[in-house]
């Protein structure tokens, strides 16, 4: 199948043909605005399949909106009906094509373009009226207030907050995707005379500034958003794409002594914290016990010798642990345990505990195995 889209190269265009080369689409006809008239024309001849996403939301002249808008759509169709190609169009249209704005008025004229065409020539089209639509490489104070916002976030810069309680509707951009592939297979979602994309998220501009804010002070508090909030997990991925390129990496706060060192890694107030501890060969640490607090151990280099004694036992147990055998240690209530490194090199294990250490409460009492 040979698939035309036009605005290859912008905020969709590029998601969109990532996502068809994913999918084994290989014959993907790129246009934007550098292109040739005559390659417009030879690929409007040969195509199986258009996604229309060309335009323009903040020109210099309004002009340009109905220039580009409706013009360059009207280009299109009399190019497709000029070699008589039937295949299917789908355009990106907007929610502003209901308002009374220069915007609003060419996204119209063009959606009006493309049903009059299905009336003339018998062609499916798929019209789709999106919302503000967010993801990675969307442009920062143009496509979206999600990206601007996190462009600025991850580096310091100042946010504009207008109006707190101004309501957003918001689309991600690989439900987007999603949406496009079932119109692709002949199968959109079509409501009334348009297409929709079924998954939107509606949240108030403060509520968006506060939760993208959060993401940058996790790497402060160890924090992990929550991830079983759809929306939270999606503009999660959308932020960490915003991250200035020597800024990938954090460190983290080694605790270091003669016999190794401790290091959190992540905090949550639902699933605990995640620490990272390394020891010195000879070096036994723990030798304490707890009422209510329990751990994992899993050890990733080097040898261990994990050992239990139940506090009102004289019987211990050992587990024999190593980083060539992975292998997940439950740390159970009532036993004072210890891990002693018994090989040659450092000893590094990966600690979970089913809660963050509060100073208040440790609940942690030594008592040596």
């Amino acid at each position: 199948m040979s698939i035309l889209v036009t605005g290859a190269r912008g905020f969709v265009g590029k998601n969109l043909t990532a996502e068809l080369n994913n999918k084994g689409y290989a014959d993907i006809l790129y246009v934007d605005r550098l292109t040739d008239k005559s390659l417009l024309d030879k690929y409007t001849k040969e195509c199986d399949f258009v996604f229309h996403l060309a335009g323009v939301n903040r020109p210099k002249d309004e002009k340009e909106f109905m220039e580009d808008n409706f013009g360059f759509t009207s280009e299109l169709l009399n190019l497709l009906k000029k070699h008589n190609n039937k295949a299917p169009v789908l355009i990106t249209s907007s929610i502003q094509a209901e308002r009374d704005n220069a915007y609003g008025k060419s996204k119209k004229a063009g959606e009006d373009l493309l049903f009059n065409y299905r009336e003339e020539t018998g062609v499916q089209v798929y019209v789709y009226r999106l919302p503000n639509l967010f993801g990675k490489w969307s442009k920062p104070n143009y496509n979206t207030v999600v990206a601007t916002y996190c462009h600025n976030i991850a580096r310091d810069l100042e946010i504009k907050v207008n109006d707190p309680d101004a309501e957003l509707n918001l689309c991600y951009i690989d439900d987007v995707l999603n949406e496009f592939l079932r119109a692709l297979e002949g199968n959109p979602t079509i409501q009334d005379v348009y297409c929709v994309v079924p998954e939107t998220h509606k949240i108030k501009l403060g509520e968006l500034a506060n939760i993208i804010k959060g993401f940058k002070d996790s790497r402060l508090n160890l924090s992990v958003p929550n991830m079983d909030n759809e929306f939270t997990k999606k503009v999660y991925s959308t932020y960490l794409s915003y991250l200035p390129e020597d800024k990938f990496s954090y460190d983290l706060n080694m605790n270091i002594d003669n016999r190794g060192s401790f290091t959190e890694f992540i905090r949550t107030p639902d699933r605990g914290q995640v620490s990272v501890n390394v020891s010195k060969p000879g070096i036994t640490k723990g030798n304490h016990w707890h009422h209510t607090k329990n751990e994992k151990f899993l050890v990733v280099s080097g040898e261990g010798l994990i050992r239990f004694r139940k506090i009102d036992s004289d019987e211990i147990i050992e587990y024999r642990v190593s980083g060539d055998k992975l292998q997940v240690v439950d740390i159970p209530t009532g036993y004072t345990h210890s891990i002693v490194n018994v090989g040659e090199n450092d000893l590094v294990t990966v600690m979970w505990v089913n809660e963050c250490f509060d100073p208040e409460r440790p609940d942690t009492y030594f008592l040596e195995v």
